[in-house]
């Protein structure tokens, strides 16, 4: 995995993987999944200025 399609959240420490299909992220347990999965486990709840998945697009 390269380094320039990889993006580490400083507030969730997940990582989301820029593909040409649709982003992956990839969680600390479980399958990956979408931005969307990422904001409704984790981001609405967090609400951080510094989250890169502010409105889970």
């Amino acid at each position: 995995m390269s380094e320039s399609n990889c993006q580490t959240c400083p507030v969730c420490k997940v990582q989301i993987q820029t593909l040409p299909m649709g982003d992956r992220v990839l969680f600390s347990f479980g399958p990956p999944g979408t931005r969307s999965d990422l904001w409704n486990k984790v981001c609405k709840h967090a609400q951080n200025a510094q989250c890169i998945n502010p409105q889970g697009k």
